[in-house]
């Protein structure tokens, strides 16, 4: 039969189990409103039961406290980080869209059609009030105003590109650092848990740290237990717990983890003519890279995979998105030209066969079957062939020929690059147009004219390209070298409006100007960009901005509302209700108390039994 002090013992197990539910509603009422927090339970079972040979064979041995476990589901979490790293990519599209937006967008003041629409109407002004000075003068000047905008735009542009880029290396360092946290906090929780305890809170503070890396990133988690390699039927308590992101990279494993490095191209390392100078390519280093190491031993992060998800491919998209336009080809031959490597590429891809669509920087990196090089010059034969001189300092063997050849790559949302190279094919187009009939035609003096649009040679000096550089045919680049950052009135007529050349015929009279008349039908019916006249640029590109900005917003606001929705889901688990935590204080107080009851009882029988029957 059982001892007669059994019965206390199980009044005891039952106390020990109320107390430990009682401190664990205590805990989970005093971090209600803390974010990140799983509401905790205690899992109870019964004792093994006892045989007591008796008639009635076994007596409960009371309870069992096994543990003290997060309330949490799994698959919620997986669904709320999916959630969270496409409202990180269209929120980060969607923001900077709206920037986009504002500097092409007309205020009725200083926009395109604006001022486009006042430069139309001084060429008017020249032609019916007799050809003055003055009128001429106020159209050069409108048309200034013209190219000004296109510098303005050009540089805001490119300024929100540095931004993007800046805003890059913080989301790179920020996920190196949360890798570095989660695998400093793998380790305390193996700690605790190999002795047999649960870190709930250290769970917790990974999964909360999970969370907001998944904004960041596509990521995926897998927490596999530890076998203990003498005994493999012993589990260790301790875990593997892995992250991978952006599909493949693996970021921490356990106590290990890995570092994203953003490296600046060098100043003639650019990919894109219209880019700014120190844009970040991502390197994928080891937890042990310090600022200093060698970053050449590092491998490439792919910027151009489409599994990297979150904010960091928002950014991306934005930064380097080129509608899927970009150099590649083939190389056809590469031979030494007296002591140049010249390396020869065909292409096929219709773009690349139009130098106003032209993004090729006058030098920069280039790509060639599985090396990297960097070449000094490049021509076009004006069919499908280009010709690029690399750089001896970067040529340790002869680039390989019938390679894939490539300069940047395909990304193939509308971003930065995708709106600079939009204003450059107008203005190209525009200027090739309109400087065309100039040339053609004479002044009111009966000089020949000269071209009115060109582009200033250097940031750093006021000389300009001539109409022979812009038309030269030894090269066959055509207009390449105009962009909305250089893009400028010929300084001649700037300073002598009277070199405008009115005529269209040396025998023409004075107040003729057919030639002007050349240029306002031009401006009116000549489709040069896209299929639309020259004044319906902002058209074009507006649609493609508020397309972009409308998809990216209804995104966003999707995957906001989801956000919600999930986490609401995730919280009708894992969070505390305050309601369910007062009822159940009240159901382990009693039992608390009825445990208490039972001790007092049983105190009082052994009472009883010891002091008053003489035992």
């Amino acid at each position: 039969m059982t001892s007669q002090f059994f019965g206390l013992n199980i009044a005891a197990s039952g106390l020990r189990a109320s107390n430990a539910s009682l401190n664990t509603t205590a805990n989970n009422i005093a971090n209600a409103n803390t974010d990140g927090y799983s509401r905790q339970k205690v899992t109870q079972a019964a004792s093994n039961a006892l045989r007591v040979f008796a008639t009635y064979g076994c007596a409960g041995a009371g309870v069992d406290t096994l543990a003290i476990d997060r309330v949490r589901d799994s698959f919620y979490d997986v669904k709320f980080r999916n959630n969270e790293q496409l409202l990180g990519n269209a929120s980060q599209k969607n923001y900077y869209n709206q920037l986009v937006e504002k500097y092409l967008d007309d205020d009725g003041n200083s926009g395109f059609s604006t001022l486009f629409n006042k430069m139309e109407a001084s060429l008017e002004s020249v032609m019916t009030a007799a050809g003055t000075t003055e009128t001429k003068s106020t159209y050069i000047s409108q048309l200034k105003s013209v190219t000004e905008y296109f510098n303005n735009v050009y540089n805001n542009l490119q300024n929100e590109q540095a931004d993007i880029n800046a805003e890059i290396k913080l989301c790179a360092d920020r996920i190196s650092s949360i890798a570095q946290e989660i695998a400093s906090v793998n380790k305390q929780i193996n700690v605790i848990e190999m002795t047999g305890a649960k870190a709930n809170e250290l769970r917790d503070k990974r999964d909360t740290m999970v969370d907001e890396l998944s904004k960041m990133v596509s990521i995926e988690t897998k927490e596999t237990p530890v076998i203990d390699e003498n005994n493999p039927s012993r589990v260790t308590g301790a875990t593997r717990y892995q992250i991978w992101i952006a599909g493949s990279y693996e970021l921490v494993d356990t106590y290990d983890f890995r570092k994203m490095i953003c490296v600046a191209r060098d100043e003639d390392g650019s990919t894109d003519q219209n880019d700014i100078q120190g844009l970040f390519d991502i390197k994928w280093g080891y937890g042990s890279y310090k600022d200093g190491d060698n970053v050449n031993e590092l491998s490439d992060f792919t910027l151009d995979s489409q599994l990297i998800g979150g904010e960091l491919q928002g950014l991306l998209a934005m930064r380097d998105g080129n509608n899927g336009q970009y150099f590649h080809g083939k190389s056809a031959n590469a031979e030494w030209v007296g002591d140049q490597m010249v390396v020869t590429v065909e292409v096929d891809a219709t773009y690349l066969k139009d130098m106003t669509k032209c993004t090729i920087p006058k030098e920069g990196n280039i790509h060639i079957g599985p090396k990297d090089y960097k070449y000094d010059s490049w021509t076009y034969n004006g069919d499908s062939t280009y010709t690029f001189v690399i750089d001896k300092e970067t040529l340790t063997s002869v680039p390989d020929v019938g390679r894939g050849v490539q300069i940047g790559y395909a990304n193939s949302y509308q971003g930065i690059p995708y709106y600079m190279a939009q204003m450059n094919e107008w203005l190209r187009q525009f200027s090739d147009a309109t400087n065309e009939i100039m040339v053609n035609g004479y002044t009111s003096d009966s000089l020949e004219g000269i071209n009115i649009l060109t582009g200033t040679m250097d940031t750093n000096s006021l000389a300009q390209y001539s109409y022979e550089q812009l038309t030269t045919l030894s090269e066959n680049k055509g207009y390449y070298f105009l962009t909305g950052g250089n893009f400028a009135v010929n300084a001649v007529l700037l300073d002598n409006a009277d070199r405008l050349a009115t005529k269209a015929d040396v025998t023409e009279g004075e107040s003729e100007f057919m030639n002007l008349k050349k240029l306002k039908e031009m401006f009116d019916t000549k489709k040069i960009f896209r299929g639309a006249t020259s004044g319906e640029f902002l058209t074009k590109v507006l649609a493609d901005v508020a397309l972009n900005k409308s998809n990216s917003n209804t995104l966003e606001e999707t995957y906001k509302s989801l956000e919600n929705t999930i986490d609401n889901q995730r919280l009708s688990d894992s969070g505390v209700d305050e309601d369910e935590e007062a009822s159940n204080l009240v159901k382990y107080q009693n039992a608390y108390a009825l445990s208490s009851k039972m001790i007092q009882t049983l105190s009082e029988i052994y009472d009883r039994l010891i002091l008053q029957t003489g035992v």
